[in-house]
């Protein structure tokens, strides 16, 4: 089944942030654009629309953490956390609130669970984190 189709927002990111209480408005915005680098990094550039681009829960939080990493090194941790951000469960919960306000969309098959304990905040951090391999 096809995802969900993405309507026009009903609300703003700053509403959105207000209503959850416990994000900035930042980290909203920082979900938003790393579901782009996601999509890029395990689909690549894509030119034709209609392709299927959905990727997921723990591909987005893999891919987030490879953007907060690429953008702000080992501060990466302490900016997320700034923004209330602390476990990879906290994306869930931003991605599930942008999807109630159509700025993304699912598939049945998608949970909030897919964002439960991808990976450990701190060790992912760290300079020494490697992203473990799994085989084919």
């Amino acid at each position: 089944m096809p995802p969900e189709p993405v309507h026009h927002p009903a609300k703003t990111l700053p509403e959105i942030a207000d209503e959850l209480g416990t994000y900035d408005v930042d980290a909203l915005r920082f979900v938003q654009e790393g579901l782009s680098f996601a999509v890029q990094k395990f689909h690549g550039k894509q030119t034709d629309p209609d392709t299927n681009r959905h990727i997921s829960g723990q591909q987005l939080c893999e891919g987030l953490r490879e953007y907060a990493l690429a953008r702000w090194g080992l501060m990466a941790r302490a900016v997320l956390g700034r923004w209330g951000i602390t476990a990879t469960l906290d994306f869930g919960k931003i991605v599930y609130a942008l999807i109630d306000a159509s700025y993304m969309s699912r598939t049945e098959q998608d949970s909030i669970e897919d964002f439960r304990n991808v990976y450990d905040f701190k060790a992912a951090f760290d300079g020494s984190y490697r992203i473990p391999q799994s085989s084919p």
